[in-house]
């Protein structure tokens, strides 16, 4: 099944829900940057968040961007999304490998290390960017994004991410889900949530079974009716172009060209988010040289 994310909101209006199905988009990911199973769990489940935050922004052009810094081996992972859902993202340490915990799932909060930030960045197209940064508690992404959404929203959220990694290393399941409270919720609905949080299990249990973002947000909420808003594909998709590296190639100045075309004699860049090289002649330099010299 394609990648797919729905969003949905109580009959009573009580309490709005995301999920998202990324099991292909981890998988491309994984490939791109070779990571090994406890990064690609990581960076997978902070895929899943990014695209369920980047497409509840519902602005053209508009962006989100989850850094986590933890300190833990994989050092930074960045995702950013679309406002459709769409993203992109990479681990800085992709070759990661770390013993399996004592109940014989993968150590994201290790790798991730607990002794950092989260970091928000949404950039609706404004003079200036929203960013929102807390403390980590866990390093395990999920709670993280929780306490995130309390802290730096104040909205009450129930988050959970889950990627499930094969024996080949290939990734078998992935996604999540974020439940939140809206103003007038009170305690029944509370219990109600939280009950059905905990009887539903991990998100790789329920895609497992069902691999439709509807199936687990019912599953989950089934103590109440659900009204969906929206289905919708989405997709690791990188936005890198020859164009887009020429601007950055412009923007270092007229001295750093010179300098690097007396140098090197060319330039190759590599995008970070999906490896494609992008690969610049002598001639290439010196035509860039000239514009920036003229700015």
């Amino acid at each position: 099944m394609t990648d797919r994310l729905i969003r949905a909101i109580t009959a009573d209006g009580m309490v709005k829900a995301t999920a998202v199905t990324t099991r292909e988009l981890t998988e491309r990911a994984r490939q791109i940057h070779k990571t090994l199973p406890v990064v690609t769990a990581a960076l997978g489940r902070t895929l899943a968040a990014a695209s369920m935050m980047g497409n509840a922004l519902k602005s053209e052009g508009a962006s989100l961007s989850i850094q986590v810094r933890g300190g833990g081996p994989v050092g930074a992972i960045v995702a950013i999304s679309d406002s459709e859902g769409n993203v992109r993202g990479y681990a800085e340490h992709p070759q990661v490998d770390l013993p399996l915990r004592s109940d014989g799932k993968l150590d994201v909060g290790a790798a991730v290390g607990c002794d950092g930030t989260l970091t928000v960045i949404k950039d609706l197209c404004m003079k200036e960017p929203y960013i929102g940064s807390v403390q980590l508690l866990g390093g395990e992404i999920a709670e993280d994004i929780a306490q995130y959404f309390v802290e730096s929203e104040q909205i009450p959220t129930a988050c959970a991410l889950g990627v499930l990694v094969d024996r080949d290393q290939s990734v078998r399941c992935a996604g999540g889900y974020l439940i939140q409270l809206l103003p007038g919720a009170g305690e029944d609905v509370i219990s109600k949530v939280e009950a059905g949080v905990y009887a539903a299990g991990a998100v790789t249990k329920l895609l497992t079974a069902n691999d439709d973002p509807e199936a687990m947000l019912r599953t989950v909420l089934s103590e109440f009716e659900l009204e969906v808003l929206e289905t919708a594909p989405v997709a690791y998709r990188c936005t890198c172009s020859r164009d887009r590296v020429e601007r950055a190639l412009l923007s270092l100045g007229a001295d750093e060209l010179r300098q690097m075309l007396d140098e090197q004699g060319h330039a190759e860049l590599t995008c970070q988010f999906c490896d494609q090289v992008h690969q610049f002649s002598g001639e290439d330099l010196r035509r860039i040289l000239e514009l920036a010299r003229k700015k």
